[in-house]
Formats: structure tokens, sequence, C-alpha cells
């Protein structure tokens, strides 16, 4: 986190949200770099959550999302809004992923469905009706979800080549929690698209996007098993966990053992 906070200019308000209940965090957050407000979450509240947290609390007509195993060029943020003057009406402005950046004929803004949740550039205005991100998903798909929601009230979503964002992606946390944290992925992946699906699109064609998963993954805890891999057991029983918890109606209650 450090790392990300000494790459944004010190003139700029940070509002970080650390997802536990450790205040010596706070305090040495605070204590090292003046232009940042640390809140502390309690618990692992989730991507969705934890940012809703930290937006309800800007002021400014306009807030970065950035994940915290990215950091910014020098030239990021006077970048967004530059692009932000070209196209005033925007909702959200990404940076461009790498391997699209061909697509670009120019160097100007393209319109999208959706971007990356890494660097997200809000236009708070526009989000006035609409809300933020929806607090159920815990984990994927919370982007998605947002992007979709926007499109459908008409509002605009760009991509640009002119914005750089060095993102590490899955490096946001230690790699000695590496194992716990892909079972949560793995559980956590099922859930999120199993309800990202029942929520435009019903149960019924729901359960039939989700049961190729589901069949898979019952097949391949009973391979597992029988050869005795229990890594690979584990990760296709949380598989079907977060399937089977998720055609329950039940919440994405799962947290990595960490």
């Amino acid at each position: 986190i450090k790392t990300c906070l000494n790459s944004i200019d010190k003139r700029v308000k940070i509002i970080l949200i650390e997802n536990s209940n450790d205040i010596e965090v706070k305090n040495e957050i605070e204590k090292e770099f003046s232009n940042v407000e640390c809140l502390i979450a309690g618990e692992n509240l989730g991507y969705g959550k934890s940012n809703n947290m930290g937006l309800k609390k800007v002021k400014t007509k306009y807030a970065l999302i950035l994940n915290p195993d990215a950091t910014l060029y020098p030239s990021t943020l006077e970048n967004f809004l530059i692009e932000a003057k070209k196209i005033p009406e925007f909702a959200i402005i990404g940076p461009a992923p790498e391997e699209k950046i061909n697509n670009f004929e120019n160097s100007n803004p393209k319109e999208s469905v959706n971007v990356k949740g890494f660097a997200m550039f809000l236009n708070m205005i526009q989000f006035k009706n609409i809300g933020f991100f929806d607090e159920n998903f815990f984990f994927y798909f919370e982007e998605i979800d947002l992007c979709r929601r926007l499109i459908e009230k008409g509002k605009k979503i760009y991509i640009t080549p002119n914005i750089k964002v060095n993102h590490g992606g899955s490096h946001s946390h230690d790699k000695s929690i590496n194992d716990q944290m892909e079972l949560s992925r793995n559980w956590h992946w099922m859930w999120s698209t199993f309800n990202y699906h029942k929520k435009y699109r019903g149960f019924v064609m729901s359960f039939f996007i989700i049961l190729p998963k589901l069949s898979s993954s019952i097949v391949k805890v009973l391979i597992y098993s029988l050869l005795f891999n229990k890594k690979k057991k584990e990760i296709y029983h949380h598989r079907l966990s977060g399937i089977i918890n998720a055609i329950m109606g039940k919440s994405s209650w799962y947290r990595p053992k960490v």
C-alpha cells in the first residue's frame, strides 16, 4: 500500500479504506502520509462495500478508485483530467488495457460497456440517482454490475490509451496466503457468476448458465478425491460450495482463513 500511496501526488486528498480493525495501521499511514485519511472498516467488507464507504465521503467533482497493487505514473492524474475535459458528460473513464491499445485508431477516448476495477475515474454527479457498487457482491462482478447499471441509464463509459496505470494484478496480498486466497477466489467467482446473471436474467437462466460449472465441479471433486490430490479437491470443493450457496440464495459469506 505504501508503494501505491507514494506514487500519488502529495497534494491529492486520499481516502484509504483499511479492511480490518487494526488502529495501528491507521496511525502509521496517517503519520507518514499527511494527505491520507485512513478509515478503519472493522472487518473485511469486500471490494464494493469498501469503495462505497470511501465514495460516500468524497466532496470533490471527481474521484479515482485505485487498488492497493496499482501505482500511478507522474502524468496519470493530469491525463485523467485532460480526458475528462474532452468528454464532460462521462460517468467513468478507465485506462485502456494493453491488449486493446492497438484497437484505437487514434488517441481519443473510446466508448466501452465496462472498465477494469483497479483504476476507475468517476464523475461523481453522474452517480447521483444510481448509487455506487452493489454491496451484495463481495468479490467479482462489482464493476461489471455498476457499469451495466450506468449504461442502462444512458450514462457514458470510456477507456483511453492516453492514461497509464501500473497494475501488478493479484499482488494485493502476501504470498504466504496464496492458497487461502485461491480458495476464496474460486468460491466467490462461482457465487458472483450465478448472482450476477440471476440479477439480470432470472433464476432459471442463471441456473442453466452455471449448470456446466456445477457438473464439472462435482466430477472434479470426485476425481481428485480418488487421486488423493487434496489441493485440487479443495479448490473444486470451494467452487461447488460457492455455486450451491448461490443457488440456495445465501449471501456471499465466505472469507479466506487468514
